[in-house]
Order: C-alpha cells, then sequence, then structure tokens
C-alpha cells in the first residue's frame, strides 16, 4: 500500500503544470469593411485568395517570374532553413521528457603499490596486477514535478509554428514584391510608349513648322518653341529608362539572378484587374501569417512564464545502472558480476538573491509585449486592407476621368492643329495642347498602373492565399545550395 500511495502521490506531482495556460487575447474586429460606390466587394465575397494569386492577372511572363522567385530567391530559402531549425530545437527540447540512457564501458589494467599506506596493521600490504571490466547503461529521468520541460515544449511548439507562419509570410512578402515591381515596370513601358510617340509626334509639326519657317510664313520663334518641346520630351524618355532598370533591376535580385545577366523585353499588352475575394474584416486574423505569427510569438511568450515559474519548485531526477563488472572476459557477462544502483536525488534552491522573482517579472513583461504586438500587427493588417479599398475605389473613378481626359486632349490638339494652319492662333496654342495630351496620357497609364499595384497591396494585405490550417508541416529541401520554396504552397482558407 505504501509503494502504491508513494506512486500515485509521484504521478499527482508530475501532472502538476505551474504558470498560466494560454489563451489567445481578443482583437476588436470591425463588422465590415467602409466602401463607396466605385467599388463593391465581389462574389462570394468570402472566397478564398489561391495559392498561386498571380494567375489571375492572366500575365505569362509574371507567372514565369513568380515561379523562378519561389525557385531561387535567396531570402526564401534563408527563412525555410529557420524553420527548420525552429522544428529541430523543438525535437530537442522534447527529447527532455524522456528518459537519457548511456552506454558506458570501461577496461584498465593496473598495479597496486606495495609501499602504499596501510588501512590495517594486522594485514600487510602486497602488489597485485589486476584487471578492471565494466559495462554498464545508465538512465536518468527528470520527473518534471511542476511542468518545467512540458512549458519548454509547449513554448518551442509556438515557436516552431511562429517560425513556419514567418516562412509563409516571406512567401507572400516576396510574390507581392514581386508582382507590384513588375507592374511598375509595365507602367513604365507604357509611359515609355507614351513619350515615344509624343516625340514622332512633335518631330513632325517641327518639320512641318520648319517647312512654314523656310516659306516665311511663320517666324523661328515658332521653330524655336517646338524643337525646345522636343528636345523635354526626349529627356523624360531618357529619364524614364533609367527608372525602368532600376525596376528590372530589383526583379533580378528577387528571382535570383545577377543583374547584368537579366532583362525584360518592353510590354504595352493590356491584362484584366481580377476581383479581389475580400470577405469580412474578421477573415484577416486567419488569413494573414503575420497575424499567425505574432499570435504564436504570444502563446511562446505565455509559456515563458511556467517555465520561469517552475524554478520555484524543487526539481526531482531518477537515475539507475546496471552493468557487469570483473577482472576478466570470460566472467564479465555472468550473474556475479552484476552490478546495479538506483537512486533520486532532489534539488531545490533555498536563496538567489531574487534571480527566480526577476526572471519571473521578465517572462511576465515578455507576454505583455508580444500582446501589445499582436494587437498593433491587428489593426495594422485592418489598416492596410482598407486602404487598398479606398485606393482601387478612387482609382476606379479617377481611370473613367482620365481616359475622358485624353480623349479630350487629342481633340483638343486636333483644333489646335486646324486652327493654326488656318492662320487663326499662334502657334503656342498648338505646344499648349501638345503638352496637354502628354500629361493626359502619361496620367492614364501611371492610374492603370497604380490600380495593378494597389490591387497587388490588397492581395498581400488579407493574406495571399495562405492557410494556417494547412501550414507546411516540412522544410524546404535543399538543392544546389538553394531552397525549393514552391514547396511552401499552402491551400486556401476555408
Amino acid at each position: 500500500m505504501k509503494r502504491v500511495a508513494s506512486f500515485a502521490l509521484l504521478s499527482l506531482l508530475a501532472a502538476c503544470t505551474v504558470g498560466p495556460d494560454y489563451r489567445r487575447p481578443v482583437a476588436e474586429t470591425p463588422p465590415a469593411w467602409k466602401t463607396d460606390s466605385y467599388w463593391r466587394v465581389g462574389e462570394p465575397s468570402h472566397a478564398p485568395l489561391a495559392p498561386d494569386w498571380w494567375q489571375g492577372f492572366d500575365d505569362p511572363a509574371l507567372n514565369a517570374l513568380e515561379t523562378q522567385a519561389l525557385a531561387r530567391n535567396q531570402t526564401l530559402a534563408a527563412a525555410s532553413a529557420h524553420y527548420a531549425q525552429a522544428r529541430a530545437t523543438l525535437a530537442q527540447t522534447s527529447a527532455l521528457a524522456l528518459p537519457e540512457v548511456d552506454l558506458g564501458a570501461n577496461a584498465s589494467r593496473s598495479r597496486i603499490s606495495k609501499n602504499r599506506p596501510v588501512t590495517n596493521y594486522n594485514t600487510p600490504n602486497s602488489t597485485t596486477v589486476q584487471n578492471d571490466l565494466k559495462l554498464a547503461p545508465t538512465v536518468n529521468y527528470d520527473v518534471d514535478l511542476f511542468g518545467r520541460i512540458r512549458r519548454e515544449v509547449e513554448g518551442a511548439q509556438a515557436s516552431a509554428d511562429q517560425s513556419r507562419d514567418d516562412l509563409a509570410n516571406a512567401r507572400l512578402v516576396l510574390t507581392t514584391d514581386l508582382a507590384s515591381d513588375y507592374f511598375s515596370m509595365r507602367e513604365l513601358d507604357a509611359e515609355i510608349d507614351v513619350l515615344n510617340r509624343s516625340v514622332d509626334l512633335q518631330k513632325k509639326a517641327l518639320d512641318y513648322v520648319q517647312a512654314q519657317h523656310d516659306l516665311g510664313a511663320v517666324s523661328g520663334l515658332d521653330v524655336l518653341q517646338q524643337q525646345a518641346q522636343l528636345d523635354s520630351t526626349r529627356v523624360q524618355a531618357q529619364l524614364l529608362l533609367n527608372q525602368r532598370a532600376q525596376v528590372e533591376h530589383a526583379i533580378a535580385a528577387l528571382v535570383g539572378t545577377p543583374a547584368p545577366q537579366f532583362s525584360i523585353a518592353p510590354e504595352l499588352a493590356e491584362h484584366p484587374i481580377p476581383p479581389v475575394p475580400l470577405g469580412l474584416p474578421s477573415d484577416v486574423l486567419q488569413r494573414r501569417p503575420d497575424v499567425a505569427s505574432a499570435e504564436r510569438a504570444m502563446a511562446a511568450a505565455n509559456a515563458q512564464i511556467g517555465v520561469a515559474k517552475a524554478a520555484f519548485f524543487p526539481s526531482l531526477t531518477l537515475n539507475g545502472t546496471v552493468g557487469w563488472e570483473s577482472t576478466a572476459f570470460s566472467s564479465l557477462i555472468s550473474a556475479p558480476s552484476l552490478l546495479w544502483t538506483i537512486g533520486t536525488m532532489a534539488s531545490q534552491v533555498v536563496f538567489d538573491g531574487g534571480r527566480r522573482s526577476a526572471a519571473v517579472d521578465f517572462a511576465n513583461q515578455g507576454y505583455i509585449a508580444a500582446v501589445a504586438n499582436y494587437r498593433q500587427t491587428v489593426l495594422g493588417a485592418f489598416q492596410q486592407v482598407q486602404d487598398g479599398i479606398v485606393g482601387l475605389s478612387v482609382l476606379d473613378g479617377a481611370a473613367k476621368q482620365s481616359h475622358a481626359a485624353v480623349v479630350d486632349a487629342q481633340r483638343l490638339l486636333s483644333l489646335a492643329n486646324d486652327r493654326y494652319s488656318g492662320g487663326l492662333v499662334a502657334y503656342l496654342d498648338v505646344i499648349t495642347a501638345q503638352q496637354q495630351l502628354l500629361t493626359s496620357e502619361r496620367q492614364d497609364v501611371q492610374i492603370r498602373g497604380q490600380q495593378r499595384t494597389v490591387s497587388v497591396a490588397l492581395v498581400k494585405a488579407l493574406g495571399g492565399g495562405w492557410d494556417a490550417n494547412d501550414a507546411a508541416q516540412k522544410p524546404l529541401a535543399a538543392h544546389d545550395g538553394q531552397e525549393v520554396a514552391n514547396a511552401t504552397d499552402k491551400t486556401p482558407a476555408r
């Protein structure tokens, strides 16, 4: 009965886990997004974003770049390695809950001095030479009475989950940054095309004015005005070429290719802007990997409180040894050579000058900071989604107005040319009309480019097809020094 009672008491103590159990703090979520007459939520609004959301833009060049970036980007490879490290740390910490078995073996031959100090005056010393052979496995087991190891495993699990979410966030940031840079480059392609067409138009206008000047119909002032306008447009086109090169180099770094070996041909094709499935504001808390990462950081910080509090309680270690010892190999594994020990060791810190109390305070403040970071991350997520909604709403109306402005500017230039040819206005009116058309066309292509970049920003704000319930469970496989990052694709949220 005493043995049964002792075992029951030991089991009860082993079930104790000090420190607070983790409960996710509540984050306030708005009931709905703020929209206006320009923009409406697509149906069904709860539809998830696909992991390869960029396919919705129907741009083969973008699709190829995204595939290359997922396979070769080094930032994503580093995030994958960190996730593998976190999983290894979890395995290492989980092993602390299991007994440790060590196999020890010893073989020696020694001679004892005859002139050593005697221990019994009735028995004289003698010289002996003998072997000592020993084979003895040892078992050590931390009983974990108050849950220190269990809290450490809990914290390691939360940290591994956080690292997984960080990997998903790195993938999201990579794909959205690449798409944003790509659409910025296509916007520059369209602007350069506008300027090149303006240069051609202005060269024809200069030839016409020069011919009129040669006939004495106009003064040299008209020629100089048109020449200055042409030179200014050419300068703007050159500056845009430099901007495009910078964006192209940024894309090269994202896809893991040296900039001197990378180039993308200009393209003017228009691709549709796919509708973004918005859903409810509360969906953001499940869709965004950075929000999930911040939540897992809270869980890890909460577990550290338990680890710190467990230091106030005694620790108990069970240990035992069973093996054989003999002077000859022939009799080593035999019943007379058997040896064993079994014991326990308990320890309790009596005085530490407040070190453990300070550790608990540190863990508590770490949890408070993690909660604040989580709530701020949620607030930032709502801000970014609302920015995307408002941005698309405003740009939708602006795109319609800018297109109308281009049509009006084209009519204005045609009218100015006719009136100048008829001698009704000075050539300055034609120059003004040319400038207005150039400004309107550039503004139109800029707005269309912004619509795509804002759409990508909204995808990023919504989580970009990531799903916490189906996150990657394995680190990425290395190949030729690079991580195959597309192995982290996740199914869309349900």
